[in-house]
């Protein structure tokens, strides 16, 4: 029966990209619902995939000079009612826990929709002198935003993050934390992720609540909308000031302290499946994928001990290499069942080894990553399937890469316009950019008409900008704008 189940083709990406997306959540093992709306479970797969970008970037930012550290998970109402604005932005998705077993709680606790009030209160107590300073902490952990619409992995109830929050002396050295961090997502998404990235900074309108300035990430999903990936904060001294965070400086003064916060999460996992899936399921960047190699037999009545043993032979090499490799002794499955079910799972390299390989000493070797037309089988040495093997992983990386810049660059459409952008974000999607010398009111109805959202204003900008394509005015800088995730 569950041979037959996954048989069945997914639905086209193409023509039903939000049924295909959740299928290949599915049925690629990543994760599953449950019986709480709004949750899911992270399967074994994808919760392996999770690990190895956790871990890639939590090796980034401790090698900035951050520690980590764990935070209570309930917030106090009265604490977060402290921060006005903080607590405007997050109501709507606050849950609050009101009850200890038959008691009611004297106060309602908030279960973090993030983390700001509770690591203000502590870090009013931890800083005392300039000596103190930086305080560079960064907490991995769960949130909850209780969701109306959701979706696996994008915009789920609960969802796993880090989130990293910083003390400095001055402004100055603040931005340098944000803006150094902000660089660390870059390098980590398109390097481990294989995802290119706009980086820029959010308009007043967009910007996270109580910062000062919030600069973002943005990434092209293959249907043409875009996924916030990520976003630094600049907080100025607006929490300090709330939580009372101050030091005596060198000069015998007492300040408030300039803070900084930001945060990936499990939505990354959704931009891997969205830019570099196709209709046969997952296609995973090999360095987070994981398993990077899996090594098929294929098994005949007569020759079954000994491909067996050639498959793990030739597993236990790869791992000892450095290889994430598995062998599917599955012997209730066919070989051509075998490779659909982990192209679905989006394994970079597939290893067949059958009777007739092992009497020429050779492997066959599949690439994941091209297209059905161009997927040719290599067959090579076994005292060469290591050194290839590692060629092609680091060629599968920078090939994915490639092509997501390449979609990314031929969805991006210049405008010049108010109407150029209207046909654009209704007929073609993807990043539209343009001078801007917009108001909050100019985005506000640009959303209500189109429902597309200025993205950022790239850190990176041309030399000579133009005149704004919606007011018609000299403008300062370009910005992205897109309908968003």
């Amino acid at each position: 029966m569950a041979q037959k189940e996954y048989a069945q083709k997914l639905a086209s990406k193409s023509s039903d990209f939000s049924q295909w997306y959740v299928e290949v959540v599915v049925r690629a093992g990543l994760a599953d619902y449950t019986d709480i709306k709004g949750c899911m479970v992270i399967r074994p797969y994808g919760y392996t995939l999770w690990e190895n970008m956790r871990d890639a970037l939590d090796k980034r930012i401790k090698a900035t000079g951050h520690e980590n550290a764990y935070f209570p998970l309930f917030v106090p109402e009265s604490l977060l009612k402290l921060e006005a604005e903080h607590v405007q932005g997050f109501a709507p998705e606050c849950a609050w826990v009101t009850r200890a077993g038959n008691d009611k709680l004297e106060e309602p606790l908030a279960i973090r929709p993030t983390s700001e009030a509770i690591i203000g209160s502590i870090y009013a107590k931890w800083i005392q002198s300039y000596r103190d300073l930086p305080v560079l902490i960064n907490q991995w952990a769960n949130v909850v935003r209780w969701e109306k619409r959701t979706r696996l992995f994008l915009r789920t109830s609960e969802f796993l993050w880090q989130e990293g929050h910083t003390c400095h002396r001055t402004f100055d050295e603040a931005q340098e934390e944000t803006l150094r961090m902000l660089g660390v997502y870059r390098e980590f998404i398109e390097t481990e992720l294989a995802i290119p990235v706009i980086v820029g900074q959010k308009s007043e309108s967009e910007k996270f609540a109580g910062a000062q300035l919030t600069y973002t990430v943005e990434a092209l999903m293959a249907d043409g909308l875009a996924l916030q990936a990520g976003t630094s904060h600049n907080l100025g001294q607006h929490f300090a000031k709330v939580f009372d965070i101050k030091f005596l400086d060198e000069d015998n003064v007492e300040k408030h302290v300039w803070q900084t916060s930001w945060g990936v999460s499990t939505r990354l996992v959704g931009a891997i499946i969205m830019v570099h899936g196709d209709d046969a399921g997952l296609t995973l960047p090999p360095r987070v994928a994981p398993v990077q190699a899996i090594v098929i037999p294929v098994i005949t009545t007569e020759h079954k001990a000994a491909v067996l043993e050639k498959a793990e032979a030739l597993r236990a090499a790869l791992v000892e290499a450095g290889v994430r490799a598995k062998v599917d002794r599955d012997e209730s499955k066919s070989p051509g069942w075998k490779f659909n079910e982990w192209d679905l799972r989006g394994v970079p390299v597939r290893l067949e080894i059958g009777p007739k390989d092992i009497a020429k000493g050779q492997v066959c070797l599949v690439r994941r990553d091209l297209p059905d037309r161009a997927k040719k089988k290599m067959f090579v040495g076994e005292d060469e399937m290591l050194p290839t093997i590692r060629r092609l992983l680091e060629e599968i990386q920078s090939a994915m890469f490639e092509r997501a810049r390449e979609f990314r660059d031929r969805n991006t459409h210049a405008v010049s316009s108010y109407e150029q952008f209207r046909e654009i974000i209704e007929t073609r999607r993807g990043f539209v950019v343009g001078a801007w010398a917009g108001t909050a009111e100019d985005e506000a109805k640009i959303k209500e008409e189109t429902k597309a959202t200025l993205r950022c204003i790239p850190l990176a900008q041309p030399e000579t900008v133009g005149n704004c394509f919606f007011t018609g005015k000299s403008a300062q800088h370009i910005a992205y704008f897109a309908r968003a995730y």
